[in-house]
Formats: structure tokens, C-alpha cells, sequence
């Protein structure tokens, strides 16, 4: 969507800073021992505190309320009695309704032993959304955000998974443009508007650059011994820097 009025800036200032509450919330009782499902779970209570809807669960009808990945999984991972293990790579994606308005926003958070080259991964995923966001301004091709995400995963010495990307959101949870690639599409010709909605969130992998759907029907996992990264903001496009709207 493209912001026409403070209505619509201000309510969804409050769904996206309750999604990112909420993912802050979730990442605070991450820890090994503790369920997806319990994780999930804590999620819920957060957003039902607000009267918010979790948005894959309306938009889906997706199995949990929260997306909670975990190793090979990249996205979408299904909350379950799968136990968190010392040294496993946790990604939280938070995604809610509120008034009609849409909030998203995600993190991966490495459970304690950190493998060093997870951590430079996930420092490397926090510093291609920082990249990304500075070629994201009003007029701009959108296509310069996946050239900035692929650029700095390759100095990094990682690949981007190329089957996932941002999106437009808004009045609902995946809108228009909706795919922004994670790499360089040079048949991408689209351009950015002052006051549109977006989230930006660079995929960045050791080595697998797509995934594959698990038996579960929800899960995107990459190939066996592949870590993943992913870090998400939904933000405002402005002439300038864009206006961050999933922050406390």
C-alpha cells in the first residue's frame, strides 16, 4: 500500500510495533530446552494482549501463530514439541493484523555455543538489510535492494537463497511489488513511490541459494548442513532514508 493519510501511518506504526514486541518478547525466552510450540505460544499471548491476529493464521491458515525455523529450515517452519538444542540456529518471523493493517518482522538468533561463522553470518544478513535500506528511496529501481543484498553476501563469502525475497504490505500481508528478489534482476524494472509500504529482509545461506518445501507442506528447508540468516523490517519509502516502523 502507499500511505495516504497520518491514519494510516499511525495505525500501522502500532501493528508493526507490536509484531516487533512480540518477536523481542519470543526471543527473550529462546533458550535451549523450551518447545517451538511453547515459543509459539508465548508469541500468541503477546498478540492476543493487543487484539491482534496473527497473520499467516488469517491469511494461510497456517498451522502456528509465529514462523519458528530452526537449522535447514529457512522459513515458515511449523511451531511443534520440537525441542531447542545448545548451538541451534532459530529463526522468529512475526507477522499480525491489527484494524486492518499489517505489521511483519523477523530475526534469527543463534542459540549459545554460537558456531563463529553463524555469527558472522547473521552479522553479515544485519549489515545487507542496513545496505539495502540505503538504496531504498523513493524513485528508485526495486531491484537495487537485491543488488545490495547480493553484493554484500558474496564479500561476506555466502550466497543469497534466491526463492525468497521482500514484498509490499500493508492492507494485507503480501502486497505489491510482491517480490523484491534477494539478488540482482536486471529484468526488474519496477520503482519505488514515496509512501510505499515494504519490508526488506535479505536470505542470506552458507551455501544453498533456493529451498525446497518439506513433507509438512509449510517448511522451506535448504539442503542438509546449510545455515540460513534472515533479518525483516517493514518500513515507510520516503525521498530519503526509509522510516523504520517495526522498532519500540
Amino acid at each position: 500500500m502507499t500511505i495516504e493519510n497520518e491514519e494510516d501511518l499511525r495505525k500501522l506504526k502500532i501493528i508493526s510495533r507490536i509484531v516487533y514486541e512480540t518477536l523481542m518478547i519470543m526471543r527473550k525466552h529462546l533458550k535451549p530446552g523450551i518447545s517451538t510450540l511453547e515459543l509459539d505460544e508465548i508469541g500468541r499471548k503477546n498478540l492476543n494482549r493487543y487484539g491482534a491476529n496473527s497473520a499467516p493464521k488469517v491469511t494461510y491458515d497456517f498451522p502456528g501463530y509465529t514462523c519458528i525455523s530452526i537449522n535447514e529450515e529457512a522459513a515458515h517452519g511449523i511451531p511443534s514439541e520440537r525441542i531447542v538444542k545448545p548451538g541451534d540456529v532459530v529463526n522468529i518471523d512475526v507477522s499480525a493484523e491489527l484494524d486492518g493493517y499489517f505489521g511483519d518482522t523477523g530475526g534469527t538468533f543463534p542459540v549459545p555455543p554460537v558456531d563463529p561463522r553463524i555469527e558472522y553470518l547473521c552479522q553479515s544478513t544485519r549489515t545487507a538489510l542496513k545496505n539495502a535500506m540505503k538504496v531504498a528511496r523513493a524513485g528508485a529501481k526495486v531491484n537495487q535492494i537485491g543488488l545490495a543484498i547480493e553484493k554484500t553476501a558474496k564479500r561476506a563469502g555466502f550466497v543469497t537463497i534466491k526463492d525468497l525475497g521482500s514484498h509490499g504490505i500493508g492492507r494485507g500481508l503480501h502486497e505489491e511489488p510482491n517480490f523484491i528478489a534477494n539478488f540482482y534482476d536486471k529484468n526488474d524494472t519496477r520503482r519505488l513511490e514515496e509512501g510505499q509500504v515494504i519490508t526488506i529482509e535479505p536470505f542470506l545461506s552458507t551455501g544453498s541459494e533456493s529451498t525446497t518445501t518439506a513433507l509438512d507442506g509449510w517448511s522451506l528447508c535448504t539442503a542438509p548442513g546449510n545455515f540460513s540468516a534472515q533479518y525483516e523490517y517493514t518500513m515507510v519509502i520516503s525521498k530519503n532514508k526509509p522510516l523504520v516502523l517495526t522498532t519500540l
